[in-house]
């Protein structure tokens, strides 16, 4: 696959990226394509390895390798390599179903178990995803076939992210009637609301919908089921219900002050940023939220990652990003061996731009907050950080970490973010359908099934397996679609 020679000739190289200062102007996209030649170039990285891992999908030391659509990633490498786009497309097509959304926001666990990254560089299949995908949309060739005949079975799908329009798109094309309902007032679930315009242009989702709309499934918007919409309306009305709700049940800080206005969870900020400039064309960020505000954000992940750049776009005075965990090692250890996820440090866009900004690195490592102080209106002016050391618990025998005693510091911040991940599905959607939860309250399933213990009633994506990546929610949609076919037909033949 690929040019059996090509990861010795030629470098890894990225599409060009906009100057941190100046994309921080604005909320749009900043990732440039390659030009046909250097793309070419990239494609002829993926050498012919014997053992593709990075379309594996395996679970190794508790840590996905590879990709869990099992994209069959050396083929499509192969394609781009000899310019036969429209057939790259097709192969793409065939285990993806939204390759224009991971192409853009997955962390990519496909270049990690990439075997050029065992001693080198991994070729760039992210963004040659990314061009195959934005060339079939050029070219006119992604469309969303409408079924010639309908089977007359009805499906309801609780949740309009990626899992929920996986699952969507399969049914329908399978000729089942297919009807989405999504709580908010557009289409895309955290797609939409939990990611920032630059990381994903809202377009991207918009184009797939409609493709979606023309083939004849339907969107209800503003349809809180369990709340507005009763889930035994679902029940009676359809034969079968896929949630695909997410996991949005977040976990708080648990701190002194916690009531002081000021503190918020970062998706809901995340959500209200995306609203007012969408509800605005993109013409009015909402500036008054941070600009001017000292910004401590309590997570080291993605969402906090994104909730950095945010900020800063809004014009924060400063930016803190608090990791409780110590700081990752730059290269892998020997215990995290190839084709093992790299646990190794990672420095994204928004993290970026702080440097470029502040210049330091908004990460503060091995911290949390023990007290939220607020002023004689109620309103937070600053925040204690503690130090934190791991230690073994002696009930368990698990490391934790903990504060130290003595490190307390004092730090002004008007404003903060929680991003510190969901505990599980929220609790009103799984009573409302009676169906059990696990230990870690996600929706509880038959093994390979995705049925609940409530028949007719299936799940799919974060709610099932909690909080994890968009790739995963597709992979789960599309399985759920399967299960759900299966049982509603007798067989499938998604």
């Amino acid at each position: 696959m690929g040019k059996t020679t090509g990861f010795l000739e030629y470098e890894r190289k990225d599409g060009p990226v906009r100057e941190e200062k100046e994309r921080i102007k604005d909320f749009l996209p900043f990732h440039g394509e390659l030009p046909e030649d250097e793309r070419r170039k990239q494609a002829a990285r993926c050498m012919d390895c014997g053992i593709p891992f990075c379309q594996a999908g395996m679970m190794i030391a508790g840590m996905a390798s590879g990709c869990p659509l099992h994209n069959l990633v050396p083929e499509v490498n192969d394609l781009v390599f000899a310019g036969r786009m429209e057939e790259a497309y097709r192969r793409l097509s065939v285990t993806h179903s939204f390759p224009e959304f991971t192409s853009n926001v997955c962390p990519a666990l496909c270049e990690a178990a990439c075997t050029c990254s065992l001693h080198g560089k991994s070729v760039a299949t992210k963004e040659n995803e990314r061009a195959v995908i934005e060339y079939a949309y050029a070219h006119g060739l992604v469309t969303e076939p409408a079924p010639e005949k309908r089977t007359g079975k009805k499906v309801a799908v609780v949740g309009s992210g990626p899992a929920g329009l996986a699952a969507a798109q399969l049914l329908n094309r399978r000729g089942h009637e297919v009807t989405v309902y999504e709580r908010s007032d557009r289409v895309g679930g955290l797609l939409r609301y939990g990611i920032p315009n630059m990381k994903l242009d809202k377009k991207i989702i918009d184009r797939r919908v409609r493709l979606m709309e023309e083939a004849g499934v339907r969107f209800v918007t503003g349809a809180d089921v369990g709340r507005t919409v009763s889930a035994e309306e679902l029940t009676g009305e359809y034969d079968s219900v896929i949630l695909a709700c997410g996991a949005s049940n977040p976990r708080d800080i648990a701190a002194p002050g916690r009531d002081a206005k000021g503190i918020r969870f970062a998706v809901d900020f995340l959500s209200e940023v995306t609203k007012t400039l969408l509800d605005s064309d993109m013409k009015k960020p909402p500036v008054e939220l941070v600009k001017g505000k000292d910004v401590i954000i309590i997570g080291g992940g993605d969402t906090g990652n994104d909730c950095v750049g945010s900020c800063i776009r809004l014009g924060a005075k400063s930016v803190t990003q608090l990791e409780m965990m110590p700081k990752p090692a730059e290269e892998r250890t020997a215990g995290n061996p190839w084709p093992e996820w790299p646990k190794v440090l990672k420095t994204d866009y928004g993290q970026e731009e702080a440097i470029a900004v502040f210049g330091a690195d908004p990460r503060v490592y091995q911290t949390t907050v023990k007290e939220f102080v607020k002023d004689a209106k109620g309103i937070l002016k600053e925040v204690v950080l503690v130090s934190l050391e791991a230690k073994k618990d002696k009930a368990s025998g698990r490391m934790q970490m903990v504060p130290v005693e003595g490190t307390e510091r004092t730090v002004p911040a008007q404003l903060v973010l929680i991003a510190a991940g969901f505990l599980g599905s929220e609790q009103y959607v799984t009573d409302a359908f009676g169906v059990e939860r696990d230990g870690r309250t996600n929706v509880k399933t038959v093994p390979l099934a995705y049925e609940t213990s409530k028949p007719g009633v299936f799940a799919a994506g974060d709610v099932r397996r909690g909080q994890s990546l968009v790739v995963w929610a597709i992979a789960e949609g599309r399985n759920a679609a399967k299960a759900v076919d299966t049982a509603l037909m007798g067989y499938s033949n998604l």
